[in-house]
């Protein structure tokens, strides 16, 4: 695989990135076996390894940490916090006090000295921008990351936090990591212009979409909602749904291309993000080898004009067949008050 420079740190990284959030007990809870997958990969010239440390409560961390010794060197190791890690207030977020906890313990969950890469996994607007890139800022002084990255984000907010890093002296967010697939385009709009404007590295997640281009579901066949996805969310892929009924049809025409192309659906689901400029690499997240080594054989697919003019007609480009699985919110849509002048004010009106 060519490596690629990540978001001008200087570090290069394979266009495919082992994600690692079905290990533990949430998909894969055999370590030797997730250890196997991990070794597999870097064989095959993985050398970009994601982690969170919400990924099974922190599983996922330790099994990476076993998986990589002896080999840490030859790794760009990645990782993530933002989400809950327990009970009670202040053990999750972006504040400076859950920052420089939540390091230590990924550090000591991953048995290393550093981290290459540190996520913030959402936004989180209790708390200022400035005082999350301070933080930050201060890991890396302290070298205990080389460099920061933010995931999901809105394009506003990253650019928000590239103004902020320049106006107070800090370093600024080197990467982002959005979900982008052929049913999920919608960071075309704006996300990825911008972190190709702001010279970030870009690697996204759920190229496969929840499963729906493993080719596993198909219109008008029965569907094994007995492993996988379906067990976390049974309701995303009910076919009487609307959503779940898009997808498969949109599915069934991206099938005729991948068949054109002399290649599987998976494949070509995972050739298509690394054909925008911007993305630097593709998350891919297996939790058996046999799904390691059917998504990696999408390195070997290249797609002409012809084949994306074909799927910009079955999906147009900035268009979301469905919502992202994951993808955040901002509070001015999820709570009301935000977007609702008080009873009084009305009434004044």
């Amino acid at each position: 695989m060519r490596h690629r420079v990540l978001g001008g740190t200087g570090m290069e990284v394979s266009p495919y990135c082992l994600g690692t959030m079905m290990f533990g007990h949430v998909g894969n809870a055999d370590h030797d076996d997730c250890a196997r997958i991990v070794h597999a990969a870097l064989d095959e010239g993985i050398n970009f390894v994601d982690t969170a440390d919400m990924y099974s409560a922190g599983e996922s961390e330790t099994v990476v940490g076993k998986a990589l010794k002896g080999r840490r060197d030859d790794v760009v190791l990645a990782t993530k916090f933002h989400f809950p890690m327990g009970e009670g207030p202040n053990r999750g977020g972006n504040s400076r006090r859950w920052i420089v906890r939540a390091v230590e313990d990924s550090l000591r969950r991953l048995g290393t000295e550093w981290i290459d890469l540190y996520q913030v996994h959402r936004p989180d607007h209790t708390t200022d921008i400035e005082e999350t890139l301070s933080a930050l800022t201060d890991l890396v002084r302290q070298g205990k990351i080389r460099a920061f990255g933010c995931s999901t984000f809105p394009a506003d907010e990253i650019v928000e936090a590239h103004h902020v890093a320049d106006r107070r002296g800090l370093h600024r967010f080197r990467t982002e990591q959005p979900p982008y697939s052929l049913l999920a385009r919608g960071v075309e709009k704006h996300v990825l212009p911008v972190t190709q404007r702001l010279g970030m590295g870009t690697l996204t997640w759920s190229p496969l979409a929840s499963g729906f281009l493993t080719g596993r579901y198909r219109k008008g066949r029965a569907m094994d909602l007995s492993s996988g996805r379906p067990t976390l969310h049974p309701g995303r892929f009910d076919p009487a749904a609307p959503l779940t009924a898009a997808k498969l049809e949109a599915v069934e025409q991206l099938v005729a291309v991948a068949e054109d192309l002399g290649c599987t659906l998976p494949e070509l689901a995972t050739a298509f993000p690394l054909a925008h400029p911007a993305v630097t690499s593709v998350i891919i997240g297996p939790r058996t080898m046999e799904q390691l080594r059917a998504t990696l054989k999408g390195a070997s697919v290249a797609l002409d004009d012809a084949a994306l003019d074909r799927i910009d007609a079955i999906v147009p480009p900035g268009t979301d067949v469905y919502p992202p699985d994951g993808v955040w919110n901002p509070p001015a849509l999820t709570t009301p008050a935000l977007r609702r002048r008080s009873a009084g004010e009305r009434s004044a009106a």
